[in-house]
């Protein structure tokens, strides 16, 4: 008789097929359930602002670094945000050292477009003086531990280390140039909208199942990731694959939004718990 972890590296489909028609799912969950969710926030105190976010295996550290630079000269009054998704070895044996592989980049670009579409934040905050100076904060999105929905991982991680972004006050002096910095008195960076990411997979005879782990997503037809802010969806990214039907898509908006709340409060309660300076 072959054992079950062996019988699932060598027939993973098979494997993924049996669990369904028990109507299961590998680690138990029911189909239209996300695993549980959590967050630290503050924990690295070198950075300007930092989280944890987990979603069951997967976890994903975010620190944000803040540096003063001249703006661009079409927008003189615009700081930036500059994310960076790392995909590591340590988070899942598929990944190798050196440069960022190509769902790294594609990842990256994605959190892009969350932030610009989601209005997270207005880069107008970020002026410190008209075409002269402004912030840019540089984030850094590293995956310690790859298992499914890891953008959904890397917003969490995003919006919980802005949600507690400050910087130090800066004094520009426009005849001179010269730039006093003040690392005692800190300036708080208004998070515009908290945006809450919700993947799904989408498999034979229109099976949809919620939050993907990894071996989930990779023996999926398909994928779809919703984001909603506080007032509305704010992005639609499907991975290719098969169509899918407009009832299926419904499901998937009414569950992204529902889910988008529950991911809101739990960040804005461990926001609330944290000092400016660290942990309470």
């Amino acid at each position: 008789m072959i054992d079950i972890s062996i019988f699932r590296v060598i027939h993973p489909a098979k494997y993924l097929r049996d669990h369904f028609a028990s109507n299961t799912r590998p680690d138990g969950r029911e189909f239209t359930s996300f695993r549980p969710a959590s967050v630290n926030i503050g924990s690295i105190t070198q950075a300007d602002s930092s989280s944890v976010f987990k979603i069951g295996n997967t976890a994903v550290i975010c620190g944000i670094k803040a540096e003063l630079a001249c703006p661009k000269a079409e927008e003189p009054e615009y700081g930036f945000i500059i994310p960076n998704v790392e995909l590591t070895p340590l988070s899942s044996p598929k990944f190798r050292p050196g440069p960022p592989g190509e769902e790294a980049q594609c990842l990256t670009k994605l959190v892009e477009r969350i932030l610009m579409n989601s209005e997270a934040l207005d880069l107008k905050d970020l002026c410190i003086h008209k075409d002269k100076l402004v912030w840019a904060l540089y984030c850094d999105l590293v995956c310690v531990d790859y298992d499914g929905s890891v953008i959904d991982a890397c917003v969490g991680a995003l919006m919980a280390a802005l949600k507690k972004l400050s910087l130090p006050k800066v004094e520009y002096t426009p005849e001179t140039g010269a730039t006093k910095v003040d690392p005692k008195q800190k300036i708080s960076i208004p998070l515009r909208q908290l945006a809450v990411s919700s993947t799904f997979a989408v498999f034979e005879e229109q099976l949809l199942i919620f939050d993907p782990t990894e071996d989930e997503e990779q023996l999926s037809l398909s994928t779809v990731t919703i984001v909603f802010n506080e007032n509305d969806m704010c992005l639609v990214h499907k991975s290719g694959g098969i169509p899918i039907s407009q009832e299926i898509f419904s499901k998937c908006l009414t569950k992204a939004k529902n889910r988008a709340d529950q991911v809101r409060k739990l960040i804005s309660s461990a926001a609330s718990t944290v000092k400016t300076n660290g942990w309470e």
